[in-house]
């Protein structure tokens, strides 16, 4: 098969694989090292994917392996990561919209108030301006923070109010502490901000215009994606923190030994980063293993789409679940608001699931001869790299450099494969004239 060099997916691939060996390749310079000497190659491989996937997961600690000039060379990985993918997924969902009628092209625009393809210019503005301030807004409450509450001087303050931030908001989940925010177990204004930083960035940018669109109207009509990703993610919040508080609160180990008003504090934070943001305040290693099967869940459902977050994404976990319930309830069409959910969208879901399960399996299949860590532990580091989250029970650096390269290959895959395939889906789509005779085979 000829390989397409100026077909979107393709560009897309090779940039992220250009940015990850020129990250690499700044981070094994002397003056990225704390001691100053020349990182060893898949250290420094290993951290510039994890920082271009937007993942945190790490071989090594960040804040005292690498300088401030590594750190911050960290830092911009992630920010191109994450604002880089935002951008790609629109445009180039924006690129497909192309090969649309005009006609078809206002209709879809009128009923999903989808972006058309002379927003190019505005939609960039957009995504830029939203990051900036969030980013900022939250580095400055952070560093208030930092400085007024914990005594940190001025200048390390703002550098860690930056660094969090927008870690947070590219969903990276790298911290430049050992215990990542753990020491911040009950502090709500540090917490706080983090939260709100990871949920921005993992609505996705769809998501985001479509509510400055609607924002001054009274009654805002949004469309289906917006209203699956807004109340799914509310849901899966918080019924992941419900379920963390009623498995976790004797655990001596995360939330045994807090109050009541910082377990609800840890279970929520716990919830919201556990959807790929990669942050922790309490400790991973010590969760029950119906916490670690909830973390599964989470992981591999994610955030949404064309944003900062990973995963399979809220949308097409929620597509799914409509198509459950309608099949129970005997219904011909998946309905959802008084609209049907078209069957191509369907198929694209049930792919892109069927890709992410049978992509994790095959991961498993390949480490665990390499290793005689738990299985469950395992697992949660295949999907945490798989659905670039960064959380971790403390493993990764104990891996063998195969099975890291191999979380190397999932960061990647899991960055970049889901939108390449939904984007070669929606590319690559033909348009017969004529119908192959149906057959119903046995199902169940």
């Amino acid at each position: 098969m000829k390989i397409n060099f100026l077909h979107p997916s393709t560009v897309l691939v090779l940039l992220f694989l250009a940015v990850i060996l020129l990250g690499t390749s700044l981070l094994m310079l002397p003056l990225a090292h704390a001691k100053g000497e020349v990182a060893p190659f898949l250290v420094a491989l290993f951290t510039a994917t994890s920082a271009v996937c937007v993942t945190g997961l790490v071989v090594v600690d960040t804040g005292t392996y690498w300088s401030g000039a590594g750190q911050v060379i960290i830092m911009a990985l992630f920010q191109i990561g994450g604002f880089g993918i935002m951008t790609a997924a629109t445009l180039m969902g924006l690129l497909v919209s192309k090969h649309m009628r005009l006609r078809t092209q206002k209709l879809l625009q009128a009923e999903t108030h989808s972006l058309a393809l002379g927003d190019v210019k505005s939609v960039a503005r957009l995504v830029l301006w939203v990051t900036v301030v969030t980013e900022l807004a939250m580095a400055g409450v952070l560093m208030l923070r930092f400085a007024l509450g914990y005594g940190m001087p001025w200048g390390e303050a703002a550098w860690q109010g930056l660094f969090h931030s927008v870690s947070a908001y590219n969903n990276a989940g790298f911290s430049t502490w050992s215990d990542n925010v753990m020491r911040f177990v009950g502090d709500a204004i540090v917490l706080g901000p983090l939260m709100a930083c990871i949920i921005i960035g993992g609505l996705g940018f769809p998501v985001l215009h479509e509510l400055m669109v609607e924002r001054g109207r009274r009654r805002p009509i949004w469309s289906m994606h917006t209203v699956l990703t807004i109340w799914g993610s509310i849901a899966l919040i918080l019924v992941g923190a419900a379920i963390l508080f009623a498995t976790e609160w004797d655990n001596p180990k995360t939330l045994g030994p807090l109050g009541w008003a910082t377990k609800v504090l840890a279970s929520l934070f716990t919830s919201v980063s556990a959807r790929t943001a990669g942050f922790n305040a309490i400790d991973i290693a010590g969760l029950s293993n119906e916490s670690l099967a909830l973390h599964f869940a989470l992981m591999f459902i994610g955030g949404g789409s064309a944003g900062t977050a990973g995963g399979v994404k809220v949308t097409t976990f929620f597509v799914l679940v409509l198509v459950v319930w309608n099949e129970i309830r005997g219904n011909q069409d998946v309905e959802f608001r008084g609209r049907r959910i078209a069957g191509p969208v369907q198929r694209q879901a049930l792919t892109v699931v069927a890709l992410g399960a049978a992509t994790i399996a095959l991961a498993m299949l390949l480490i665990l001869p390499l290793t005689s860590l738990p299985y469950e532990k395992v697992l949660f580091e295949v999907v945490s790299a798989f659905a670039t989250v960064g959380l971790s029970t403390g493993i990764t650096a104990e891996l063998v450099p195969a099975a890291q390269c191999i979380l190397i290959a999932l960061m990647f895959v899991g960055r970049v494969g889901v939108v390449t395939l939904a984007v070669a889906i929606a590319t690559n789509q033909l348009r017969r004239n004529f119908r192959y005779p149906e057959e119903k085979p046995i199902v169940g």
